[in-house]
């Protein structure tokens, strides 16, 4: 019998999968070798991919959203985490220069023409996030009561000179109490608190509030000398998500707040005007205040859907 021998198998390896990247809008999906960039990897398949400084990390303009697969994108290299902290980027806006991945993902450019690429360099100038967040922010309506009554009386040059006056004034009671004006709404404004991230929001909300109507009452003798009379306002405030960014035209850029928050805090500050208050605040505000405030009236608006009403509190003094 002849002897037989059994050749040992040879073992085989598959080579892994290549990650793939698909490319939104363009709806493109493409290869990403190991090591090569988002923005390699997106040029070579002749995705139009938008680099203002050749992908050196400088601009910005190369950013993408990662919409799938955060998990398989490698953690940000020290020249990607600086330009991130500068804009206050979250984690899921990436730079497509300096971004590489281990896996499936799903990504959609943010610069798309070279207006974008205007719009993102002038953000970067001033140190504004060019992306929206949604951030817990208090929203403070003040509205100047009987401002048409007054201002009928006046010559158009002196409606202005008092409006810009009091805007003024309470610009820089709400600037000490780390809040901004993102808007005028004739005699209105409103400001916002708590969208930079610091503590303490709605105490400093409140603060600013009772320091507007100091302002207001400092602002008296000038108006009664000037104009024979004087006015008061009233103030609404909100807690709540918002959505918050730079928005406008280059020259008039504001840092817009959208949401449902935006209204009802105009909401809130009307309701002064039934109650016979001052100052209303909604019941997250007052919650988060609650221990340091003095409060008087109690108010109810109605949900704009469904039976529910909401709470309103009456805030007159600090503790």
């Amino acid at each position: 019998m002849r002897n037989s021998r059994v050749s040992p198998r040879r073992a085989v390896y598959s080579r892994p999968a290549m990650p793939t990247v698909h490319y939104a809008p363009d709806g493109i999906t493409l290869d990403a070798p190991e090591g090569q960039t988002l923005l390699a990897a997106a040029l070579a398949a002749g995705v139009p991919h938008i680099r203002a400084c050749g992908g050196n990390s400088r601009c910005s303009t190369c950013r993408v959203v990662v919409l799938e697969g955060l998990e398989h994108v490698d953690p940000r290299n020290e020249r990607e985490q600086s330009l991130a902290e500068w804009f206050g980027l979250p984690p899921s806006v990436r730079m497509a220069c300096q971004t590489t991945v281990r896996g499936p993902v799903r990504v959609r450019r943010l610069a798309l023409d070279q207006e974008d690429v205007q719009i993102i360099s002038r953000l970067r100038a001033g140190k504004t996030a060019a992306l929206g967040a949604k951030l817990p922010v208090v929203v403070l309506v003040a509205d100047i009561r009987g401002f048409t009554a007054f201002s009928e009386a006046l010559q158009p040059y002196d409606v202005i000179y008092v409006l810009n006056r009091y805007f003024e004034a309470m610009g820089r009671v709400v600037a000490a109490e780390g809040g901004f004006i993102n808007n005028y709404m004739g005699d209105g404004l409103t400001a916002l608190f708590g969208a930079d991230g610091q503590p303490e929001a709605p105490l400093r909300a409140v603060r600013a509030a009772l320091g507007m109507f100091e302002a207001v009452k400092q602002l008296e003798p000038y108006l009664v000398t000037s104009h024979g009379r004087a006015f008061d306002i009233g103030i609404g405030m909100h807690l709540d998500e918002v959505v918050v960014g730079p928005a406008g035209a280059s020259d008039t850029k504001l840092v817009a707040a959208m949401g449902g928050a935006v209204d009802f805090a105009c909401r809130v500050e009307a309701t002064n005007a039934e109650v016979g208050s001052r100052l209303l605040v909604s019941e997250p505000v007052y919650r988060a205040v609650a221990d340091k405030v003095s409060v008087g009236r109690t108010a109810r608006i109605a949900a704009k859907r469904g039976p529910a009403e909401h709470a309103l509190h009456e805030i007159t003094a600090l503790r």
